[in-house]
């Protein structure tokens, strides 16, 4: 069993497959089917790679290994056994007789006020996705901005952290806005501001002296605003505050400070090294010899430097990966265990176009000898997709990057402080891991985890602590009994740091998600309410839903049936008398809007035709003649006094009843006979 397909993890699971050739069943546990190549990200975040450039399938280059699509949420070493929850939130239990721990690293937090909320981290595709789509949307504003001070705050981005993320990020994005610039310049003369932060003496202080000078220089020439020994003591919506007290307007802030172990190496109850599981040179857990860990989230002792441990980089990871898997096979029986040994062979960092730093084999190198090496180094690290990531860099050359949003991740969706930023959180999915389940603080908004009032009792199935099917039971009684029943408490639901907020669904009428709508008054000259039902909150009236087909029998309708005092028109506009709208099906929960159905037609006061009013309590239809379009069509006004009885009783009528088109509701209940009926809105989920 492999948990994380990160450089340590799909290296491990690659030299097993290998190895076992199908004598062995191996396991990998991720929570995406892809592996990620990390330091390519910084071009998809710029518009020079496409995004799936810099993944890799798993199923397609690891035969042999069985995928499991989920993200582990514990670990219990006694019984051998691992916790995770699937992308459909479906949780599950898989048992191993080795584990190879590869769960990487997560950004790494600091205690300033503001950052959780209004910062942004640069681990993961999506949120490369957002930023790509972020800074082209601010330049877009910027170039409409009404004036200089707005236009100078939105087209200025602040990046926090000056190691190898934080300055490729600054690099690319300043040669992104610029190309921008030049086919369509500012308003006021404004130029895009790129500004890199860093407490630290100087650019990229984990590497060799003479690539941070190099990249500095390049940085400096680009116009890059480089600050080092500042950074932000404050965040808020409208800027930043620095340490040095100087306030900067802005609308982006990228947070590169730096990474940490994954908190679940936490839930193992074993010796950590700063949040690390400590390891020996084998890679094995002391005391556990069927454990192993490597990566990001393992100690690995530093045998060429004694005492010390490897530092968290991409290139020991992929190294490790490989000497976990021949010491897995080796506990197994075949072949030797192997301590971890390295050599550097040098560093590369890309700073766009053909500009890099690097020092391959100890040689500094610089400008385009610097990017030959750099994107040569790349091409051959990366697993899959070389011709295409290289045909995307020959027509970057020749061609204009694509300046456009697509808007497919949205700023709550990639919040800070995720422990799994792999994965955009969506409204209503599973949100994994955060670092409130792991000790770490929450942020707020729909990213940072807080839920509305009220979203808790959507999600259990209750409200107001009352079971939804109780509630549903106790209106269809109270119906046919022809009375109301009591209403039920809405009491507010207590704030959760690990859901986010729903995004109203789109099209819906009403705007917001049918969860989260409170229950809807009774429509105008209904019995029960005199709220007109055009006002009802999370679904549109009746009448506003249009119909099927045209009202037949007009003029000349004969009179309503099982009606108190008549019979019901047939095929009336809005096809099922409200059963495709806010009072359709009685007891339905939510009062949520049906599906539209085409067909406006003449409604009310057409000759010989219904009014629009209530026919509850023994009245006959009248027969009124008047031009005015009919209600419920479109382009009508919304329907009045339709009961819920009358919902039902349409809904069985030829026109299309709601039970045959809707197998998963049940039959409707039977028509209570005269008398008042009171119709109950419910609040609950589900779709319309």
């Amino acid at each position: 069993m492999i948990v994380g397909a990160g450089f340590a993890g799909y290296r491990a699971a690659r030299t097993l497959s290998r190895m076992s050739r199908g004598k062995a069943d191996v396991t990998l546990l991720n929570p995406t089917d892809y592996f990620l190549y990390l330091p390519l990200l910084p071009q998809v975040a710029a518009g020079v790679l496409e995004p799936r450039r810099v993944t890799v399938s798993l199923s397609g280059t690891l035969p042999g290994v069985r995928l499991v699509l989920g993200e582990a949420d514990g670990i219990d070493l006694d019984a051998r056994t691992v916790r995770y929850t699937g992308p459909e939130g479906r949780a599950g239990t898989l048992a191993y007789d080795r584990l190879v721990l590869a769960v990487g690293s997560v950004n790494k937090l600091l205690p300033i006020p503001g950052v959780a909320e209004h910062a942004h981290g640069f681990r993961g595709l999506p949120e490369a996705l957002y930023l790509r789509d972020h800074v082209t949307r601010q330049m877009e504003l910027a170039a409409a901005a009404g004036d200089r001070d707005e236009c100078a705050a939105r087209c200025t981005f602040v990046v926090v952290g000056a190691g190898y993320t934080g300055t490729e990020v600054a690099a690319q994005g300043k040669l992104y806005t610029d190309a921008q610039v030049r086919r369509r310049p500012l308003p006021y003369g404004v130029r895009p501001r790129w500004m890199l932060l860093d407490i630290a003496p100087r650019v990229l202080p984990e590497l060799d002296e003479r690539l941070s000078r190099t990249a500095d220089r390049v940085l400096r020439e680009r116009g890059v605003d480089v600050r080092m020994g500042v950074s932000v003591k404050e965040a808020t919506h409208e800027g930043a505050l620095l340490t040095d007290g100087e306030s900067v307007p802005t609308r982006t802030l990228v947070w590169c400070v730096g990474v940490r172990p994954d908190p679940l190496v936490e839930g193992t109850g074993e010796p950590l090294e700063r949040g690390r599981l400590v390891v020996d040179p084998y890679l094995q857990v002391p005391g556990r010899p069927e454990v192993f860990a490597c990566g990001d989230a393992a100690a690995v002792p530093d045998l060429e430097h004694p005492g010390g441990f490897t530092p968290m980089t991409a290139q020991h990871a992929w190294r490790q990966g490989r000497i976990a898997a021949v010491n897995v096979a080796a506990s197994l029986g075949v072949g030797q265990a192997r301590p971890y040994r390295h050599r550097d062979l040098g560093f590369v960092v890309d700073l766009g176009g053909t500009r890099a730093a690097a020092n391959p084999l100890g040689v500094p190198l610089s400008g385009l000898p610097a990017g030959v090496v750099t994107r040569g180094y790349h091409l051959a690290a990366m697993p899959g997709n070389r011709v295409r990531v290289a045909a995307d860099w020959l027509l970057n050359a020749v061609l204009p990057r694509q300046a456009v949003q697509l808007g497919l991740v949205r700023s709550w969706s990639v919040p800070l402080e995720s422990a799994s930023p792999e994965l955009a959180r969506v409204p209503g999915g599973p949100t994994g891991r955060t670092d409130a389940d792991a000790g770490g603080t929450g942020g707020s908004g729909p990213g940072g985890g807080v839920r509305e009032p009220g979203e808790g009792a959507r999600e259990s199935g209750e409200t107001g602590g009352v079971p939804l099917t109780e509630i549903i039971d106790n209106t269809e009684k109270a119906q046919l009994a022809g009375a109301e029943p009591a209403p039920h408490p809405q009491p507010p639901t207590k704030r959760s740091a690990d859901r986010p907020i729903a995004e109203p669904a789109k099209g819906r009428p009403g705007g917001e998600p049918a969860g989260s709508q409170p229950a809807p008054e009774p429509a105008k000259n209904q019995p029960g309410g005199p709220e007109p039902a055009q006002s009802r909150p999370g679904g549109e009236p009746a009448g506003s839903q249009p119909g099927p087909e045209p009202a037949k029998n007009q003029p000349g309708g004969e009179p309503a049936k099982n009606q108190p005092g008549g019979e019901p028109a047939k095929n009336q506009p809005g096809g099922q008398a409200a059963g495709s709208g806010a009072a359709a099906g009685r007891g339905r929960p939510g009062g949520k809007s049906g599906r539209a159905r085409p067909g406006p037609g003449p409604r009310r006061n057409q000759p010989g035709g219904e009014s629009g009013r209530d026919r509850t309590g023994g009245r006959q239809a009248k027969a009124q003649p008047g031009p005015e379009p009919a209600r419920g069509g479109s382009g009508g006004r919304p329907e009045r006094g339709r009961t819920a009885a009358e919902a039902g009783e349409r809904a069985e009528g030829p026109t299309a009843p709601a039970e045959e088109r809707r197998p998963d509701r049940g039959p409707a209940a039977p028509h209570p006979g005269p008398g008042p009926v009171r119709r109950i809105d419910i609040p609950t989920e589900g779709d319309s």
